[in-house]
């Protein structure tokens, strides 16, 4: 990137208000050609407001936006797209029955004479493919394909609209270190070829590693912008909440108490074998391993969402059915799942309804609920998680996504659970709400309570449990102990590597 040039985008002094809460207000971001620019900030900053600016959802109420030394047409997404602006977000959304050449020139199919061009698209997308460096064969079907596939399907979709500006949103979530490689490859490919790529991120290790430029929103207004070089990462910490986080992981000091939880032989064919641990009152437990290890599906199991083929789970001394979810409630499990749009959450219902509606029973008389008491609920519970958010009657959907897996953490903990289960807790949230949400995990076990935590992040699982165990390929391969895990040994035992 040479710093002389002009920026390929420009957006001055950008407002956008939705209703009563202020989105934007006073966003400012410049790219240049050749550059991979990181766009940070805590959930509700407003970077998906921008996001959405720049791909034609949103018009902004003021300010300015300038492409290629022109305005920028607002409030369409084909414009934006033939303007020279590609999304690829988190979750890519391909056609599965299409093939993948299809999916790349969806609507755009290429002609012969009258005709649809098939072979002519495929040897096209070829060539995308070959130009982003992945092997991936046109003519297959999108259906099954998985979320990294997808993702350089949507980024050769853009290529082939001759997008000059490719924006990124959180496209390493749910990645693999492998597939993350890979797509690190692809993005320098394209900062290689004159694109300005914006990368949207809460890893700020990618970040760091990745990025040449970095911008900091908060609170609707970007409140800096430096070369990566020039920045560190308490730095960045302290532009995006405006204040110092001493601590990420607030471990307090919990008395360990009696076994709460225990599994016994717990087996499910194709997914897991002879699962054998306990959880004690006061014990954060680690769940790690690589993504597809079975950690998942055997918080699920222990649940029951998922019935098991053999084996025993028991709580407080009761031992339960399989695959009985409701009863497993009523006894005194949680479980906060890993997907919250689509497992936790009624996204288009209200705040206050999602934050009530695992205590219907409780505040409902002649099964009619109490709308008062569904918003008394929900506030009592905002206050202790410091939910942001406009009014309790509004979609849960309108929340950014750290305020909506505090609505997820809410109504589990509103039912007072012996045993808490949080499968990927801070997941595409920012650093500020993963602090919060550690700390409330961690008072949590202060008070009593045995919680499972399944997390692919090893620095979370060292920093918050008392125990690890580590699974690979559907068994339980290891356990460590607070004071003895290290990086290095969990990962070694989770990839079967050995140990020098």
């Amino acid at each position: 990137m040479d710093q002389n040039q002009k920026p390929v985008l420009e957006m001055l002094n950008a407002k956008k208000a939705f209703g009563g809460v202020q989105a934007l207000n006073g966003a400012e971001l410049f790219l240049y050609s050749g550059e991979i620019h990181a766009l940070l900030g805590e959930n509700g900053a407003g970077k998906s407001t921008l996001l959405k600016a720049l791909a034609g959802v949103h018009k902004i109420d003021s300010g300015t936006i300038t492409l290629n030394g022109k305005d920028f047409e607002q409030g369409s997404t084909r414009t934006s797209r033939e303007q020279g602006i590609a999304v690829i977000y988190q979750e890519p959304s391909l056609f599965p029955d299409l093939t993948l050449a299809e999916n790349v020139f969806v609507g755009r199919q290429l002609r012969k004479g009258l005709t649809v061009d098939w072979a002519g698209m495929q040897s096209e997308a070829k060539k995308l493919f070959d130009q982003l460096g992945v092997k991936l064969d046109p003519s297959i079907l999108a259906r099954g394909l998985s979320i990294a596939d997808q993702q350089i399907v949507e980024i050769a979709k853009a290529l082939s609209t001759q997008a000059n500006v490719i924006v990124m949103d959180e496209p390493t979530a749910a990645l693999s270190s492998k597939e993350v490689d890979r797509l690190f490859k692809v993005a320098r490919s394209l900062e290689s070829q004159g694109c300005a790529v914006v990368f949207v991120s809460h890893r700020l290790d990618e970040v760091f590693a990745l990025c040449s430029r970095i911008t900091v929103m908060r609170d609707g207004a970007t409140v800096g912008t430096a070369l990566t070089q020039d920045m560190t990462e308490s730095k960045v910490i302290k532009l995006m909440v405006g204040r110092e986080i001493s601590e990420l992981f607030p471990k307090l000091e919990a008395k360990i108490g009696e076994v709460v939880l225990k599994v016994e032989n717990l087996s499910l064919s194709g997914q897991f074998a002879d699962i054998n641990f306990e959880v004690r009152a006061g014990e954060i437990l680690g769940l790690a391993g690589l993504v597809g290890a079975g950690r998942s599906e055997v918080v699920r199991a222990i649940f029951g969402i998922d019935k098991y083929n053999k084996g025993t789970v028991t709580l407080n001394g009761k031992k339960l059915k399989s695959g009985n979810p409701g009863a497993n409630m009523v006894a005194g499990m949680a479980l906060v799942p890993e997907d919250r749009r689509q497992q936790g959450l009624f996204m288009p219902a209200s705040i206050d309804k999602n934050s009530a509606v695992t205590m219907l029973k409780r505040i409902s008389k002649f099964f009619l609920v109490s709308a008062k008491s569904e918003a008394k609920l929900a506030t009592d519970w905002g206050k202790t998680l410091q939910l942001k958010y406009a009014s309790g009657s509004d979609p849960v959907d309108r929340l950014s996504g750290g305020n909506q897996q505090k609505v997820v953490l809410a109504k589990w903990l509103a039912t007072e659970p012996k045993l808490l289960i949080v499968d990927e807790p801070t997941r595409g949230i920012d650093v500020g709400t993963k602090s919060e949400v550690h700390r409330l995990l961690s008072q949590k076990a202060q008070e009593g309570m045995a919680i499972i935590m399944v997390s692919s992040e090893l620095p979370e699982v060292m920093g918050m449990a008392d125990r690890i165990l580590v699974m690979r390929e559907g068994r339980l391969v290891g356990e460590f102990n607070r004071s003895e895990a290290t990086a290095e040994k969990i990962i070694a035992v989770a990839t079967g590597a050995s140990i020098s």
